[in-house]
């Protein structure tokens, strides 16, 4: 367990990097394994975190831009994998019910917007709340365990 808190920020960017393309590659373009992988994410940062310092404050503070960072890179490839198909709604002669997009809206054209602002735009937001829900829960039970154990704090 030591070896993976005391990887180097640039390595664990870089594994990060690796995993988050598997987790889309994974759903096939969908990002739910993005979405859920932000759990684990979200429970390695307050590990690395509460490694290096002490202070509740100083960690959540960092919370948030560090999982603003790991929602940019899906935002990123979500937006090369399905921002492309944004340029087909210039096209009169597109068939949007048949492209394989769920049918969620009543009209076919609004689906597939929605659809896109789905993929591109929601997701990564539900990946910075899945971040920052698993770091709060692994701060919490940091707390209690240092609470019932009477150790200081984290």
């Amino acid at each position: 367990m030591d070896r993976l808190l005391n990887v180097r920020p640039r390595w664990a960017y870089v594994i990060y990097l690796v995993l988050d393309t598997l987790c889309v590659g994974m759903g096939m373009g969908v990002p739910i394994f993005n979405i859920l992988f932000g759990f684990v994410v979200g429970w390695y940062i307050v590990r690395v975190l509460a490694a290096r310092t002490q202070r509740l404050e100083e960690i959540l503070f960092k919370l948030l831009p560090l999982a603003a960072i790991t929602a940019a890179y899906t935002f990123l490839v979500m937006a090369v994998l399905w921002g492309r198909w944004g340029l087909i709604l210039f096209d009169p002669s597109t068939d949007y019910a048949n492209l394989g997009i769920p049918l969620l809206l009543f009209d076919p054209k609004a689906s597939f917007i929605g659809w896109q602002v789905l993929m591109i735009l929601i997701s990564p937001f539900l990946q910075v709340l899945s971040t920052l829900f698993g770091s709060h829960v692994t701060l919490l039970i940091r707390l209690r365990a240092s609470r019932q154990s009477g150790k200081p704090a984290l």
